[in-house]
Order: structure tokens, then sequence, then C-alpha cells
């Protein structure tokens, strides 16, 4: 293979791997969406509260009967 043959053949690389190149772009991804919100704090830990406070003073009572 000739030098000039070479050099017509590494020009011919060079513009077909620009265009592969150039091909990838493309768009980016769409940005993800917020994530959701907590969880509530329902009456439950009201119900829960209230149980607590029942046991500790069924247990303080308890206790300072013996």
């Amino acid at each position: 293979m000739r030098i000039q043959n070479k050099k017509i053949f590494a020009s011919i690389l060079f513009v077909l791997i620009s265009f592969v190149c150039v091909a990838q772009g493309g768009n980016p991804p769409p940005p993800m969406p917020p994530p959701p919100p907590g969880l509530p704090i329902d009456g439950f830990t009201t119900i829960a509260a209230i149980l607590g406070a029942f046991f500790g003073i069924k247990m303080t009572i308890k206790n300072s009967r013996k």
C-alpha cells in the first residue's frame, strides 16, 4: 500500500469515527421525579402514648406498694 493510499484511508477513518462520535450524542434522560413525602404521623401515636402512660402508672403503683 502506498503512502498516499494510507493517508486517504486514514482520512476516511477519521471522518467515519467523527460521525460515530456525533451520533452517540442524543438527549439526556429526563430528571427523576422528587421522592414522595414521608409517612404522616397518625392517631396511633396518641394511642401508643396513652397505653404507655397507663402501663407506666400501673407499674409505678405496683412497685410502690412493695
